[in-house]
């Protein structure tokens, strides 16, 4: 069976799909899930992060390469990390069976107001010029997440963040490099050569819902909508996303 590849958004690493990846392999019966860090980010913190989304792809085929995992592959992907998949099936098709694109926008389908809320747009900069990094995961956890904890629960998952932080640091230039590439990303104005399941959450802060709804239009792809959900639906509810591929993977 071919390995899902889970492939995160801007400057997030591995770690930060916590349970996730057991989860999947309980729910959908996947033999081999492996996450992936872009450069810039996690365990590849000290390497300058792509300007383009092209160079993340090439990034995660060799990192595949040295891992011993051969494709084709299955791409599980978030956010930036959906926009990298993108760029990956355009440049490399015969390597992908399938991709599950969670909460993704893309240019020219998509317009910039759509694409990053301009709710967010001061949050973002007090984001980029702010030194606490426990200010900024609590503006991380806040725009992306809408899941229901106690205090105690946010205080553990922040206290996990801000330790992540701290042992691989991205620094501002690589957030800043990771945000280029993704503004002046341009998806090809074709479908994409693989099949392709959009997940959005209805509640996500940070990029419009209807981000997806027009790609599902222009691929004729399938898209599910989950009604409570943020921008990290994996986050805010692992079990759905799971049974959500494992019944468009019954339907192929």
């Amino acid at each position: 069976m071919s390995a899902w590849i889970l492939l995160r958004g801007l400057m997030r690493e591995a770690r930060h799909w916590g349970d996730f990846p057991e989860q999947f392999k309980n729910i959908t019966g996947a033999e081999k899930v492996v996450t992936l860090d872009f450069p810039g980010n996690g365990s590849l913190h000290a390497q300058p992060s792509p300007t383009s989304m092209a160079e993340m792809a090439e990034s995660c085929r060799t990192q595949l390469e040295r891992m011993g995992h051969r494709p084709p592959y299955n791409l599980l992907a978030l956010s930036l990390g959906a926009m990298v998949a993108v760029a990956w099936s355009e440049r490399h098709p015969q390597e992908l069976e399938r991709m599950v694109l969670i909460n993704t926008s893309l240019a020219p389908y998509n317009p910039f107001y759509q694409r990053m809320r301009p709710g967010n747009y001061p949050g973002l900069t007090r984001f980029l010029i702010h030194n606490s990094i426990a200010q900024r995961e609590r503006t991380v956890l806040r725009i992306t997440s809408t899941r229901q904890r106690t205090v105690q629960q946010q205080t553990a998952l922040l206290d996990q963040w801000e330790s992540y932080a701290r042992e691989y640091p991205v620094s501002r230039a690589n957030i800043l490099r990771q945000l280029r590439a993704a503004i002046t990303f341009r998806a090809a104005p074709t479908t994409p050569p693989v099949p392709v399941l959009l997940l959005s959450g209805l509640q996500d802060r940070l990029v419009n819902a209807k981000c997806s709804l027009t790609l599902a239009l222009r691929w004729n792809c399938a898209i599910r909508l989950h009604p409570t959900a943020g921008h990290d639906i994996p986050l805010d509810d692992g079990e759905w996303v799971a049974q959500q591929v494992k019944e468009w993977i019954g339907t192929d």
